[in-house]
């Protein structure tokens, strides 16, 4: 691979190829289809070599063979975390986040074993100076237009001080990559009265209401689908059962209106004209219009995919990962964290 480059240059992504479900058929195209669609971006394929090149043969797409990065072992779904990260160190993440940390490539995109994606990006990449903890979020749809859920599983038993962290690293994002000005930060508790929380809860409140974001107070788990909050903070242990229970709307959703259907030729008819609205008012909803998710804090921009990606989902990790590059997204999280170290 090409040597470290300074941040104003050609980014760098390299993708986990035997990563996911579906590696490395998904992921191959679906990257290289990511490339084809900017070509303003380097694009390095890391997994078995034999079997990458087999995956562009066989779908007859054009990619040059010198930006496969060879990596023999694979770091299965069903293994533990941190003990495949010592086990495997010839594995396609351990490979792919030791290049992002010695400065040969900026991003890298996985759809592989989440816990040791996150495991590696943490410890091999590093945490970016003045983070406690690093966060994954969610962008949630709202009725005012989205809404960023951080942490929604990348640690839990957090402390305010990691509450406040994934404040300002949420609010940055949703700067920049969501493109709100001024972004609110809304605390997730049982109430929205100050005090109505845990002594965390509370804690953080105080932490929040004491810096410069834009924080709006408490907010409860029906503000986050219908109140004007733009960032909504809580621990892990939440965030994850919040994202797996919306990640059930959209079925049962579709499972009433099919139960519908069967009552009547009318309802029948009227359930097939409003199909198609539907299907785009979901639209949000579907992981693959995000591809995946950033782990937030870590020195390095890491992006974690669904286990099942499409291709589609593949490239619009891809694409992801070359915006936080272009938005220099790493660098003003930590001159963010850096500013209120200084005040604390």
């Amino acid at each position: 691979m090409s040597e470290s480059k300074d941040k104003n240059s050609e980014c760098r992504i390299i993708v986990d190829a035997m990563g996911g479900d579906y590696a490395p058929q998904n992921i191959v195209t679906g990257a290289i289809e990511a490339y084809h669609e900017k070509e303003d971006f380097q694009l390095f394929l890391i997994g078995r070599k034999e079997e990458i090149l087999s995956v562009i043969k066989s779908n007859q797409l054009s990619f040059d063979e010198k930006y496969i990065v060879h990596a023999d072992q694979i770091i299965e779904m069903s293994d533990s975390p941190t003990s495949a990260i010592k086990s495997k160190p010839d594995s396609s993440i351990v490979k792919g986040a030791q290049l992002v940390r010695d400065g040969k490539a900026d991003a890298f995109v996985s759809a592989g074993n989440t816990g040791a994606m996150m495991s590696a990006s943490t410890l091999i990449m590093g945490r970016i100076p003045g983070v406690g903890r690093p966060t994954i979020g969610a962008e949630m749809p709202n009725v005012y237009g989205k809404c960023y859920l951080y942490d929604v599983g990348a640690g839990k038993d957090a402390r305010p001080s990691h509450l406040f962290e994934y404040a300002v690293m949420g609010t940055i994002y949703a700067k920049e990559m969501g493109g709100i000005t001024n972004p609110t930060v809304g605390l997730l508790s049982m109430g929205e009265e100050e005090g109505k929380g845990n002594e965390v809860s509370n804690d953080a409140f105080d932490l929040l209401k004491n810096s410069n974001l834009n924080f709006i107070g408490n907010v409860e788990g029906r503000d986050i689908l219908t109140k004007h909050v733009d960032v909504v903070v809580c621990d892990g242990f939440v965030g994850n059962i919040i994202l797996k229970f919306g990640e059930s709307v959209p079925k049962l959703l579709k499972q009433l209106l099919t139960n519908t259907a069967e009552e009547s030729f009318f309802d029948k008819l009227k359930v097939g004209i409003s199909k198609g609205s539907l299907k785009k008012a979901l639209k949000s909803l579907d992981y693959q219009e995000h591809g995946g998710v950033p782990l937030l804090g870590v020195n390095g921009i890491s992006i974690i995919g669904h286990g099942s990606s499409s291709p589609k989902a593949i490239k619009n990790m891809v694409l992801k990962a070359r915006e936080m590059h272009r938005k220099d997204l790493v660098n003003k999280i930590e001159n963010s964290i850096k500013q209120y170290s200084k005040k604390n």
